[in-house]
């Protein structure tokens, strides 16, 4: 492709010759029309001065001498003489009322019908077309007829055409050049711009910082460091997954190994099934840990909101909390749940409020002692929206309850990973939200998730 300022500069020029085009074709025919105005009305002039001369109160002899005077004179006319070349192109004729020529110009044309009404007419005749105008004087019993070949107006129009277009055209490359030093001038600081982006390294993610940048480059520049940081982050959450797999999977692994060489090298057959029993459970484990992997990946902030829609929290808590039931009655523990009477509509995202409910609850019941009961309830406050989980476990030291939301932080559960309740923290952000920890004062941990209602122009 073509660069900009050729791009520029093509539509440019052609727009100043197109336009300077239309104007110069309505020059043209308005100056056609001018000087033929003109040119008649000097033929008009001339046939009344004829008029005039021809109408002098002369006798029979003086008249006669006067016309061989004026043909005389005329017959002067030619090359080689004083005059101008368009002598030959204007001629006159005056004509008795029986038609006999009384006094005729030598370039006069030979005229098959010689005109008789009066006024302007254009005929054929020697060396061309032939503009005439007639004046009829009865009182003298004349008829006059003056005119001239029409390429005597052609010349004139010809040679302003001439004279106009020449220096247009010469002005034109000149203001090409100037078009294009201009054009390049002004795009300097884009061309800047991306003699800094060519220079970068790849690797380079820091903002770009141009100054000064004209407003119209601003927009980019802003975009183009939004992009930079977006690459950045995610290359951090790369970085930071691959990062955290390596070192939850680790321990698990080494583990494992360990749990497979007890079995291949177990003496009877219960201590190889303890050993198979040991592995089995890792394996459980580091697939919770791959799991939960995975859902930090696709709750990072920075992710797409193409999923989000309008959706009932109340029917979507409801839902969950119906298909952990069965699970929680099997570790001996009963929910609870309460919804308090108000519209839960909003747009969010299923799969982030879906994880937020899973791991409170599942954290919940982990730490709650059979014979428990799990509290789920939702309420309305203004233009938020409260979710809370309560259980009847141990709680956590308020000196280490602001440690809960790091990764790999585990209190007191052995079988955890220690990424649920930071799970939970980036699907709340995640959702314009925050979660809050809290021990009850009869005992347990309260977590409370608050979270804005949201329109569809927000979604």
């Amino acid at each position: 492709m073509s660069s900009l300022r050729s791009r520029t500069l093509w539509r440019v020029m052609l727009l100043l010759l197109a336009g300077t085009g239309l104007l110069a074709l309505y020059n043209y025919h308005d100056s056609s029309h001018e000087i033929a105005e003109i040119y008649d009305a000097h033929l008009a002039q001339n046939a009344r001065l004829l008029q005039g001369v021809m109408s002098l109160p002369l006798a029979g002899n003086d008249r006669r001498s006067l016309y061989r005077a004026f043909n005389d004179a005329l017959s002067q006319a030619g090359e080689g003489r004083p005059g101008h070349p368009y002598e030959n192109k204007l001629a006159f004729t005056v004509w008795s009322d029986d038609g006999q020529v009384l006094v005729r110009s030598p370039s006069t044309p030979e005229f098959s019908n010689p005109p008789r009404s009066p006024g302007f007419h254009t005929m054929p005749g020697t060396g061309g077309q032939w503009r005439g105008f007639v004046l009829p004087v009865p009182e003298q019993k004349l008829v006059i007829w003056v005119g001239e070949r029409n390429d005597v107006r052609g010349d004139l129009v010809g040679r302003i055409v001439r004279h106009t277009l020449l220096p247009f055209l010469a002005g034109s490359l000149a203001l090409a050049l100037l078009v294009w030093l201009a054009i390049g001038w002004g795009l300097q600081p884009l061309q800047n711009m991306a003699r800094v982006i060519r220079a970068r390294h790849p690797d380079a993610l820091e903002p770009l910082q141009l100054v000064p940048l004209p407003r119209e480059l601003e927009p980019m520049q802003a975009a183009l460091n939004r992009l930079l940081s977006q690459v950045e982050t995610l290359l951090q959450r790369e970085h930071r997954f691959i990062a955290d797999a390596a070192h939850e999977m680790r321990t698990p692994l080494a583990i494992l190994r360990l749990h497979a060489q007890n079995a291949a090298q177990a003496s009877d057959e219960r201590e190889r099934q303890q050993a198979l029993d040991f592995l089995i459970d890792g394996a459980d484990r580091l697939s919770r840990v791959v799991n939960q992997l995975l859902t930090m990946a696709r709750l990072e902030p920075s992710s797409s909101r193409g999923h989000w829609k309008t959706l009932d929290v109340q029917a979507l808590v409801t839902d969950t909390l119906a298909e952990l039931t069965p699970w929680m009655l099997r570790h001996q523990v009963e929910p609870d749940l309460d919804i308090a009477s108000a519209d839960y509509r909003t747009v969010s995202d299923v799969s982030a409020l879906d994880v937020i409910l899973q791991n409170l609850v599942s954290n919940a019941v982990n730490f709650s002692p059979p014979g428990a009961t799990v509290r789920v309830a939702l309420e309305r406050q203004g233009n938020d929206l409260l979710l809370t989980v309560q259980d009847s476990g141990p709680g956590i030291d308020e000196e280490r309850l602001e440690r809960a939301f790091e990764r790999f932080h585990s209190e007191g559960n052995p079988g955890g990973a220690g990424l649920g309740l930071s799970i939970v923290n980036m699907a709340a952000q995640r959702l314009g939200g925050e979660v809050r920890l809290r021990n009850r004062p009869e005992g347990g941990l309260l977590a409370r998730v608050r979270l804005p209602v949201q329109g569809e122009s927000r979604g």
